[in-house]
């Protein structure tokens, strides 16, 4: 009898460290893939600054200090593609750093804290930003993915053809094994039910 291994479950995030909701996805994310979930995730960043820069004005690309999430999305860029075994650690403390603990996150100095804090080297990471890579790379994975899937926020979840953006209202509790199973109902609904377009409550339980 042959024996068909299950292929892990391919999908990909957006993510912009500014956003509530981006931080609570990228947590059960974080949670559920350090405790063995078998998926294979592509981190993608979608700069919100970019998404709302109005006609006439300089792209953020152009204009980088005048963006709140510039930083912090080069460093995670940078960890992501050189330190990859870091990557959710600096991810998550990125996002805690500014939606759980206030910090703002356009502070270098408070952006170098957190990878020190998360046992990285802050200027072996700098360099990424210096020599302009990990701005080239954010520009052109934010690009793909407006023309490609018409993404316009985060967090946006691509599974396959399909692009969903995502509100959680609540992150993760601790358990990765519930984290695991939002995710995957998440990602199963994109993958099997493309007719849902939207379903969104009319008022809040919480």
């Amino acid at each position: 009898m042959q024996v068909y291994e299950a292929m892990p479950l391919r999908f990909a995030v957006t993510f912009d460290y500014r956003c509530p909701f981006a931080c609570n996805l990228h947590e059960h994310l974080a949670d559920a893939l350090e405790a063995g979930a078998d998926w294979s995730v592509r981190f993608i960043p979608f700069s919100l600054g970019q998404a709302h820069v109005r006609e006439g004005e300089p792209d953020v690309w152009d204009n980088p200090d005048a963006d709140t999430g510039i930083v912090a999305m080069q460093v995670g860029i940078a960890v992501r593609d050189h330190f990859p075994d870091r990557f959710l650690h600096v991810h998550r403390g990125l996002f805690h750093a500014r939606h759980r603990e206030g910090r703002p996150i356009k502070d270098p100095d408070v952006v170098r804290a957190v990878l020190a804090e998360q046992g990285l080297d802050p200027d072996e990471v700098w360099a990424h930003l210096e020599d302009g890579s990990a701005l080239r790379t954010i520009r052109s994975e934010h690009e793909t993915a407006v023309a490609r899937h018409k993404v316009w926020g985060v967090p946006t979840i691509i599974a396959g053809e399909q692009a969903v953006f995502i509100r959680l209202m609540n992150g993760s509790d601790g358990d990765p094994a519930r984290s695991q199973a939002i995710v995957e109902r998440l990602v199963g609904l994109i993958q099997d039910w493309p007719e849902l377009n939207e379903f969104k409550h009319t008022s809040l339980a919480c």
